[in-house]
């Protein structure tokens, strides 16, 4: 393997096993964002009168989702108040596009390179 593919290889697998994608493969954490994004700026109670989970729940999920920078936590007083940041959220898709135009490249690049197999 070409170290040229096995940088972009070990690249785009880098990416994808981020706090973003591990934040965005529960359904319960895309219910809340679900809601957070209909909502659009909403302290738990707002969010929790929508869903059917405990108020704790939808707080460890909001702070998944804080923590991948999906949404942020604006603290004013006793009360924090999350929402959604489509900003970051663009930024990170388009590195991600990048990175996994990095890797096609190298694996055509790599594919020009390797014989090619013989039928039989």
């Amino acid at each position: 393997m070409k170290a040229s593919l096995r940088k972009a290889v070990n690249e785009c697998v880098s990416v994808f096993d981020t706090t973003f994608f591990k934040a965005l493969c529960e359904p319960s954490r895309i219910a809340v964002l679900r809601e957070l994004i209909l909502l659009g700026r909403s302290d738990i109670g707002g969010i929790a009168a929508q869903l059917p989970q405990d108020r704790s729940v939808i707080a460890r999920h909001l702070q998944q989702l804080a923590a991948a920078q999906i949404v942020t936590a604006d603290k004013q007083g006793r009360h924090v108040y999350y929402q959604v940041d489509p900003e970051a959220i663009a930024v990170r898709l388009e590195s991600i596009t990048e990175t996994t135009h990095k890797l096609a490249a190298a694996m055509a690049g790599n594919a020009c390179s390797t014989p090619a197999k013989t039928k039989k």
